[in-house]
């Protein structure tokens, strides 16, 4: 009877410990904070290495207290989609372009302006400059997404099926261009017949002669293979663009101290490696788009600012709140 009595004991206990156990489990991955991470890029597209950086800091530092999940490839959704997925909270961070939050804030306007920038060094200064940097975080903070770290996107250049030396050779082409004010008016500031197009159609318009030139960073002559059927790449570099990592507001206040330490870090981490990658990546575009005959046109970039200058002052004026920051742009590329 005792022995009965003893393993009946013994069984219970185990049952109970059995279930502590798998209470502890649970609330072990209740704690367990879930870092959602979206983009529509490839795996191999520099903010996705940017950003595989950046988790493998989150893990190094904080081990198993997060688990980390990046979507690639658009899974969550286009931008639109996925900033709305960020606004309700379902997505934690987005790896974004900064055109498309132009419809949160006007400051993000500051990009399309033409020559805002002297070159790509200046953007990229201008951008680790913390005053300047801070103002474009922080400007979405009332719709509840703030910025937390930015990439480099490229020089927007024209490329064509003709060489262009000066600001004559563009007047008359018809140039595809992205949905835009200031694109529109940056054309017809060159003497061009503004294009509205989708990015996907612009090999077969150039092909067809439905457009003459376009303009993009060197990327898209290989990615898109526009190499094939516009061989002339003239650096006008009247364009800086940034692609942005944005997170929900609600999500970056609810960490603790030591979760905004080295999430802060990541961040840095995540800028860095993925400029890193851009300049690799376009490096060897450059190369394979040179074995593809694509010829590549350094030119006197003055002539073409000036005829963008009434071109800037007109969007500034339309946007009074992008004044201060054009200033402040001045101001970082005067102390170089």
């Amino acid at each position: 009877m005792k022995k009965t009595l003893v393993i009946l004991l013994g069984f219970f206990m185990m049952i109970c410990l059995n279930a502590c156990s798998k209470n502890a489990d649970e609330q072990a991955e209740k704690q367990k904070r879930i870092i959602s991470i979206a983009t529509v890029q490839p795996e191999d597209h520099p903010i996705s290495v940017g950003l595989r950086a950046m988790k493998s800091y989150m893990k190094e530092q904080l081990g198993d207290a997060v688990d980390v999940k990046i979507y690639y490839n658009g899974i969550m959704g286009g931008n639109s989609e996925a900033l709305e997925l960020l606004q309700m909270g379902t997505l934690n961070l987005v790896a974004t372009s900064g055109s498309n939050l132009e419809s949160f804030d006007n400051t993000y306007k500051i990009f399309g302006l033409p020559y805002l920038f002297k070159d790509e060094k200046s953007f990229r200064k201008c951008m680790n400059n913390d005053e300047f940097k801070n103002q474009i975080y922080n400007c979405t903070s009332n719709k509840g997404i703030r910025g937390v770290a930015w990439f480099a996107n490229g020089v927007n250049n024209i490329y064509a099926s003709k060489p262009i030396y000066t600001p004559d050779d563009i007047k008359g082409l018809k140039l595809r261009i992205q949905s835009s004010e200031a694109n529109v008016k940056l054309a017809q500031g060159f003497g061009a017949a503004a294009v509205v197009m989708a990015y996907g159609e612009v090999y077969t318009a150039l092909q067809n002669h439905v457009i003459d030139a376009a303009m993009n960073p060197e990327m898209a002559l290989i990615s898109m293979k526009h190499g094939e059927v516009a061989k002339y790449y003239t650096r006008t570099e009247h364009q800086i663009f940034t692609d942005m990592l944005v997170g929900n507001a609600e999500f970056l206040d609810s960490l603790s101290d030591k979760e905004k330490t080295v999430l802060n870090e990541s961040f840095e981490i995540a800028t860095r490696v993925e400029c890193e990658e851009w300049d690799k990546q376009i490096n060897e575009c450059i190369a394979e788009a040179e074995k593809m005959g694509v010829q590549f046109i350094e030119v006197d970039k003055a002539p073409f600012e000036k005829l963008q200058t009434k071109v800037r002052e007109e969007l500034l004026a339309a946007t009074p709140s992008l004044r201060p920051l054009y200033d402040k742009v001045q101001e970082i590329q005067k102390e170089e």
